[in-house]
C-alpha cells in the first residue's frame, strides 16, 4: 500500500480461496463486539479492504453494523463498490473510501479496526497501533494478520532477481517493498504494552495450487506488484523479467502428482482493548 503500485484486482481474485481463508480463521477468533451489550450497531473498519470480498464477510458476521473499507489503490475501491457497496442483509451499511492505511487515523469511535493482508506494505505499521487504539471503544479490538512469508523462495528469488545485475539499474529494491512484518513476539509485546488483552499466532498453509506455473501466478497479485508496475509500458523487459522468474519459480517449486505445494506462513493478532 505504502509504495503504491497498480494493482488488478482480478489477477488478486484468481486465488481468493487460499487468500480468504487466513481471514475466515482471523474472524473465528475475534470476540464479541461491545455494540452487541449496548444495543446498537457495531461500527467497523477494514484497512487495506482490496476489492473488497473479505469486507463483505465483515458484514454477513456483523448484518446490521456500518462498516467501511479504507484502500490505497483506486482499482480496487473500484472493484469493491462495484460488487460489495451497500445495504446488507440485515439492514447495515457497507461502504468503501480512499485512504493511505499509513496515514489514517480513526476519525469516529470503532468497535472493531481489522485489516487483512495489508500491513506488510506499510512501513513502521506497529507505530500507529497507539493511535488506532485510541479510536477503538472500551471493549472493542484491533486485528489484523500478515504474510510473513518473506525468506521463502518465491519472495527471497524475487528479491535476489531485482536486485541482479541485470535488473538492480531499474528494480533494485523493488522486490524486497512488502517485507515490514514483526515476529509474534514483538507483536504481542506491542500490543500488550498498549494495554491490551492480546492473542498472537502464527499458521504456515500448506496450499496446493493448480495450472501451470502456479506460483507465478499467485505472486502476480501481491509481490509482484512493485516490479510489474515500475516495468510497465515496456513489455519485452516485462516478459524477460517474468522468464527468469518463472524458471527460477519452476526449480524452487517442483509440481507433484496432485499440484504444486506452496507453504505460506502467515501472522495473526487479535487485541482487545480493555474496559
Amino acid at each position: 500500500m505504502h509504495s503504491a503500485p497498480t494493482w488488478d484486482p482480478e489477477q488478486y481474485l484468481r486465488h481468493s480461496g487460499h487468500r480468504t481463508r487466513p481471514f475466515l480463521d482471523l474472524l473465528a477468533r475475534i470476540p464479541e463486539l461491545p455494540a452487541a451489550a449496548e444495543g446498537r450497531p457495531a461500527r467497523i473498519a477494514d484497512l487495506g479492504c482490496g476489492p473488497g470480498n473479505v469486507t463483505a464477510l465483515l458484514a454477513e458476521r456483523w448484518p446490521d453494523a456500518r462498516i467501511t473499507g479504507f484502500d490505497l489503490s483506486r482499482e480496487m475501491l473500484e472493484q469493491a463498490d462495484k460488487h460489495h457497496a451497500g445495504t446488507t442483509s440485515g439492514g447495515g451499511w457497507l461502504d468503501f473510501r480512499h485512504a493511505d492505511a499509513a496515514r489514517w487515523t480513526p476519525d469516529e469511535p470503532y468497535d472493531l479496526i481489522v485489516s487483512n493482508a495489508a500491513l506488510q506494505w506499510v512501513p513502521n505499521h506497529p507505530e500507529s497501533f497507539a493511535g488506532w487504539l485510541e479510536g477503538v471503544v472500551a471493549g472493542g479490538t484491533l486485528a489484523f494478520q500478515v504474510p510473513a512469508n518473506f525468506t521463502a523462495p518465491s519472495h527471497a528469488l524475487l528479491g535476489e532477481l531485482c536486485d541482479s545485475p541485470r535488473w538492480r539499474s531499474r528494480l533494485a529494491g523493488r522486490g524486497r517493498l512488502f517485507a515490514h512484518v514483526l515476529d509474534t513476539a514483538e507483536y504481542l509485546g506491542r500490543l500488550v504494552d498498549l494495554g491490551c488483552a492480546a492473542d498472537v499466532w502464527e499458521t504456515v498453509y500448506a496450499q496446493l495450487l493448480q495450472g501451470e506455473d502456479p506460483v507465478l501466478d499467485w505472486v502476480k497479485g501481491t509481490a509482484l506488484r512493485p516490479v510489474l508496475t515500475e516495468l510497465e509500458g515496456d513489455g519485452a523487459a516485462v516478459a524477460e523479467f517474468l522468464s527468469q522468474y518463472r524458471d527460477l519459480l519452476r526449480k524452487a517449486y517442483p509440481p507433484g502428482p496432485h499440484g504444486t505445494v506452496f507453504p505460506y506462513r502467515r501472522v495473526f493478532a487479535v487485541a482487545r482493548k480493555e474496559y
